[in-house]
């Protein structure tokens, strides 16, 4: 791999950062089934990983290989929990304070009602007629209702294993009695995404129903439009163990809510492009 000096030195600060938050690099070279010795040159900057092994590194830590170069300053806000530097860039523009100026908010809304941590389900633009199980969180910003969430996708070949990683950040908008949701996918940044949401209130379970769509800079990502299904699982932030649940799977999985199952229907209405 050609990386000019400065990427491999904030590969370097990176792997540091990702291992002084996993523990000790003993118990993450283990995990990897790294050698602890090469894995030392990583950590010095002396050497830069295989290309496979980039990968292995990457896809341990739910993050692509491109991340792993990134400024290490912003890489750590990513790791530390706050993964919102954009947003916060974006918030303090003047032209964005005037957009806000000019929407109309639901005040009646209760953070309770809404805040926290949701399994996301919708049928998925790349294993088709499969149904994709996302991460969904919707947390506040100072005055800003704002979300992140998280998509794995297996490898075609090695269903076994990690081939993909997205996370999406944006904004929320509740506008009579409905949640808007605009975000961007932050590690290819070439997707925009909007939704639409409604709160069911019919039992126990707190759920919302709504319409996604997106759209990307290449052919890879279809544009698409799709239902969404958000089942709420708890308050606070997304953990490794909601990560762990990451995956595409088929429609007769028992662990898919019967609720979601009726809305999201056999996938037939889905829009690609």
């Amino acid at each position: 791999m050609n990386h000019i000096a400065g990427d491999t030195a904030a590969l370097a600060a990176n792997l540091r950062t990702l291992c002084d938050r996993h523990g000790s690099v003993a118990a993450v070279c283990r995990k990897l089934n790294v050698n602890r010795q090469q894995f030392n040159k990583y950590l010095s900057g002396a050497h830069v990983p295989s290309s496979a092994n980039l990968r292995t590194i990457a896809n341990f830590f739910g993050l692509s290989v491109p991340i792993l170069f990134s400024d290490p300053e912003e890489f750590r806000t990513l790791i530390d929990g706050n993964f919102f530097h954009a947003m916060s860039t974006a918030r303090h523009l003047p032209e964005f304070v005037n957009f806000l100026s000019n929407i109309v908010f639901d005040g009646s809304v209760q953070d309770s009602e809404i805040l926290g941590v949701y399994d996301r389900y919708q049928f998925s633009s790349i294993y088709k007629g499969f149904i994709l199980k996302s991460a969904f969180c919707l947390y506040r910003n100072n005055n800003f209702l704002q979300h992140y969430y998280i998509e794995r996708f297996p490898s075609f070949d090695r269903p076994g294993r990690t081939e993909y990683v997205f996370k999406y950040y944006g904004f929320s908008f509740p506008v009579a009695d409905r949640l808007f949701t605009a975000d961007f996918e932050g590690i290819q940044s070439n997707e925009l995404t909007f939704g639409v949401y409604a709160q069911v209130k019919r039992n126990a379970k707190r759920f919302m129903f709504g319409i996604a769509s997106g759209i990307a800079a290449n052919a890879f990502r279809q544009p698409y439009a799709t239902k969404v299904a958000l089942h709420y699982k708890g308050p606070g932030l997304l953990q490794r163990s909601h990560l762990k649940e990451l995956t595409v799977i088929d429609r007769s999985d028992p662990g898919i809510p019967r609720e979601v199952l009726q809305y999201l229907g056999d996938g037939s209405d889905m829009i690609q492009m």
